[in-house]
């Protein structure tokens, strides 16, 4: 019998993280995960593509039951990233929201995207705060486990010690190392790739 992964009712990104972590933990076999929307079945299903897996899906009184295998790899699967494996990757964070528009929004989008980052295979070498960005590495923010847990996979985090005393919060810095500018700059200079946030 397959083993169930019962996502109902869970937002993005859990379905994936949670179909990724039983994937991640065997060697091969099968798995049907279980969401409530077709977005989510969409992405259970580019997430199982992605690593070669074979996958259906079967829609049944609104519910998606994706069928996921492992251990059967697809011949046209290419992972793009595996020729990546020493590159310097940098994401630099200039705000505490992600995206423009409704700020509530944006805060959920943020805490959504660092814990997905969190639970990655692909993290990146360093993260940067600048700026509003900042504001996710002090005191009162709901991030800092999953900032934690991507520095204890390797990650360099630096923080911008002139924008912690423009808004006055240095001393509630929770993670990272105070940086300054020619460090950031060196770091950004040096990376094969950066993305801003």
């Amino acid at each position: 019998m397959n083993k169930i992964i019962d996502c109902k009712g869970l937002n993005c990104p859990l379905p994936v993280v949670n179909t990724k972590k039983h994937f991640d933990s065997i060697e091969s076999g099968d798995a049907v995960t279980i969401v409530d929307n077709e977005v989510a079945k969409n992405n259970v299903m580019k997430f199982a593509q992605k690593n070669g897996y074979e996958t259906k899906y079967e829609e049944k009184d609104g519910l998606f039951y994706v069928t996921i295998v492992k251990g059967k790899v697809l011949e046209d699967c290419n992972l793009q990233f595996d020729a990546k494996e020493n590159e310097k990757f940098t994401i630099a964070i200039t705000n505490d929201k992600f995206g423009h528009g409704d700020d509530k929004l944006g805060i959920i989008l943020m805490k959504s995207y660092l814990f997905a980052l969190s639970e990655s295979d692909i993290i990146p070498t360093d993260l940067i705060f600048i700026n509003g960005g900042v504001k996710l590495t002090v005191e009162g923010t709901e991030v800092i486990e999953n900032l934690q847990k991507l520095q204890e996979k390797g990650v360099k985090i630096q923080v911008c010690g002139t924008c912690l005393d423009f808004y006055k919060i240095k001393e509630k810095l929770l993670i990272g190392e105070v940086s300054n500018m020619y460090s950031i700059v060196e770091t950004m200079n040096e990376s094969d790739r950066v993305i801003k946030l």
